[in-house]
């Protein structure tokens, strides 16, 4: 495994993907393949250009003829595939179709480019969400129903689903991953944890959805790497692991947390209404993975949140260019309204 396509290398756990495997590995050679929508940022990969083992491919996975065009001259011995759109909320408010056609159509054309190249091994990077929503006890397995409750998750179960008609259908060794919530560096400032912090820094309002009492597991994007690399270099063809940092915590601790590390004041919280269809509970059964390939997280949730947070204030630059165009225009849209119903 020393020759890598990753797809959606630009993003933020992609990214992380892409650093951790050039710092891990000497022999490793990636090629990046990421369409640069909203969400990829040629940023997350500043200093990488120099790097003989990386280059950076523009493309879409939707577009047949740029995944034929990369998978033709580069004699890959896996695909690694993170590309997705990804974000729940845009689901719901800006129509499921560029989650069809990148979630499940993407998939699917990377999938014939691999078995048409004669690709090794394919490792399709899915999600927790997939499986739908827990109850009070409990945690998913990879034997649990899937259950999706949103555009976003149906359109990462059916790209799954593919993935398994693959590898029943035609043979090719592919494997899964189903990941719990993750944070850290590069996380596009929309999701909790980035928004939190830099609204905190900003002493702005913390919009949380309904009473705060959504139930997420929380796992470190490079805990998640370092997961990734294992099934990709140990699982049997066919294998689904789950992936989680076995923290499973409601929302509103996380942003009492982030708020105590940054000493911000908790006035700043502000309960807006909640979200169509918002999943109350996830938790993930991390046993098979653990068992099975000898993985388990190497950081603990309250270390790994304060090396974010001293992140995000270290590369401040990186994410007020992010707030400052498409993303300002985005989170005016989804927040302002019901910012203004809470009386902020």
């Amino acid at each position: 495994m020393k020759n890598l396509l990753v797809t959606g290398g630009a993003g933020f756990i992609g990214s992380n993907f892409v650093r951790y495997m050039l710092d891990r590995y000497g022999d490793v050679r990636i090629t990046n393949l990421d369409a640069l929508t909203y969400a990829g940022n040629l940023e997350n990969l500043a200093g990488l250009e120099a790097d003989e083992r990386y280059r950076f491919v523009k493309g879409d996975v939707a577009e047949p003829d740029d995944v034929a065009a990369v998978l033709a001259d580069g004699g890959f011995d896996a695909v690694v595939h993170f590309a997705a759109e990804s974000h729940v909320d845009r689901s719901l408010h800006h129509g499921a179709g560029t989650f069809i056609r990148t979630n499940i159509q993407g998939t699917q054309v990377l999938l014939d480019g691999c078995r048409t190249c004669g690709v090794a091994r394919y490792l399709q990077v899915s999600t927790d969400e997939v499986y739908g929503s827990l109850g009070a006890e409990g945690r998913f397995t990879e034997g649990s129903p899937i259950a999706p409750n949103n555009p976003y998750a149906a359109s990462k179960a059916g790209a799954d689903f593919m993935v398994r008609a693959a590898w029943k259908s035609h043979g090719l060794n592919a494997v899964i991953t189903r990941c719990s919530n993750n944070f850290g560096p590069y996380q596009f400032p929309e999701k909790l944890i980035p928004l939190m912090i830099a609204n905190a820094l900003e002493d702005k309002p913390l919009p949380v959805y309904g009473d705060g009492k959504h139930v997420r597991d929380w796992i470190y994007v490079i805990d998640h790497c370092s997961a990734v690399d294992t099934v990709l270099r140990k699982a049997e063809p066919g294998s689904v692991y789950n992936i989680g940092g076995d923290h499973d915590v409601p929302n509103i601790e996380i942003v009492r947390l982030i708020l105590k590390i940054l000493g911000k004041p908790e006035s700043l919280i502000r309960f807006v209404d909640d979200r169509p269809g918002h999943d109350r509970r996830y938790a993930m059964d991390s046993s098979k993975i653990q068992d099975d390939l000898g993985w388990s997280p190497a950081h603990t949730f309250e270390q790994a949140m304060r090396e974010t947070v001293d992140w995000y204030l270290a590369h401040r630059d990186w994410w007020e260019r992010i707030r400052s165009g498409a993303y300002r225009d985005y989170y005016d849209g989804m927040y302002a309204a019901r910012l203004k119903q809470a009386g902020a």
